[in-house]
């Protein structure tokens, strides 16, 4: 059985690791993508044409036109939870299976939104690049985190996850999400325009689809408190970053913080991140050992279970699936 690994080296270095390789290893015989930039349709086409499944990094896409061109394929695995690029449709249509990794990265992303809870309250930051340019730093005031209010858009793994910590810190906890149910009496569910009013946080962690594209834009931004800042450790697509820019501009808000964006592979936009009360970090969430050995071992069981015959966890065409072998 031969398995197509699509990361780039880097990517393979960052986000797969050796012990998920090995163990990938000791189950198929691996063909390894050795080009620094992800393979576009063609360069898929070509590098799998021998290949009886793939397991694609988030930046390779499964573009519809690849299935029917690459009859040996049995599966496009994906070591990442977002599948918005694959074209699962097209891919059924053909009878090839398609999975996704579990979130894996939920205690790190959480670990970073209070990081950058921290780092905008307290300017550790902007004291540190101060430093690092010779200069003195002014000394601001600060705001602590206990006594403050979070606002958590989005009440999934990593919201409630957050919303444990926040509790633990002393924070007054409210959460925006239609579609879950808070049985803890101790978090306030408002609507997403009561909860932009009340947070001095508010922490955007909601589902990137086209109900939530521009969530937050003008109208939302407006809602916020002046002192209250907005982080972003979700996609880059739920915010109208114009709309964001104009409030930072006009200090309508008083900071930002993001870990992604809309430049390529999600990464924060260079123009906003910039800006001098903006922190960015680039697309580093979940980019921790613990987090992505988590997801590129499961790509391992999920191939196996593939090489066996069998649907694995993750599967999400199952039913669809007719090149079993």
């Amino acid at each position: 059985m031969k398995v197509l690994l699509a990361h780039t080296p880097e990517m393979r270095r960052n986000y797969y690791g050796d012990r998920s390789l090995n163990g990938l290893r000791a189950i198929a015989d691996v063909i390894l993508h050795e080009g620094d930039q992800a393979l576009d349709a063609a360069g898929l086409v070509n590098a799998a044409k021998d290949a009886d499944i793939i397991v694609a990094d988030r930046m390779t896409e499964g573009r519809g036109e690849i299935f029917a061109q690459l009859p040996r394929l049995r599966a496009f695995v994906r070591c990442a939870v977002d599948i918005r690029n694959v074209d699962v449709d097209a891919a059924s249509q053909a009878g090839v299976l398609v999975t996704r990794a579990g979130p894996g990265f939920v205690q790190a992303v959480a670990e970073l939104a209070v990081g950058f809870m921290v780092d905008l309250s307290r300017g550790v930051s902007r004291a540190t690049a101060d430093y690092h340019a010779g200069r003195k730093p002014e000394a601001r005031m600060g705001r602590q985190l206990a006594g403050s209010t979070i606002g958590i858009i989005g009440y999934g793994s990593i919201g409630r996850y957050l919303a444990e910590i926040a509790k633990v810190m002393r924070m007054q906890v409210l959460v925006a999400d239609p579609f879950a149910e808070v049985n803890d009496s101790a978090i306030r569910q408002l609507t997403l325009d009561e909860l932009l009013a009340a947070s001095d946080y508010v922490v955007c962690l909601a589902i990137a689809n086209e109900q939530t594209e521009k969530l937050i834009g003008e109208a939302a931004l407006a809602r916020m408190q002046k002192h209250a800042v907005f982080i972003n450790l979700s996609r880059g697509n739920l915010v109208d970053e114009a709309a964001l820019a104009k409030a930072l501009l006009e200090n309508r808000i008083a900071g930002a913080a993001m870990d992604v964006g809309r430049a390529a592979d999600q990464m924060p936009t260079p123009e906003l991140a910039k800006f001098p009360d903006v922190i960015a970090t680039p697309h580093v969430g979940g980019l921790t050992p613990q987090a992505i050995e988590y997801q590129s071992l499961e790509t391992v069981r999920q191939v196996e279970a593939i090489i066996k015959g069998g649907a694995p966890q993750g599967a999400v065409n199952a039913e669809r699936w007719t090149r079993r072998s």
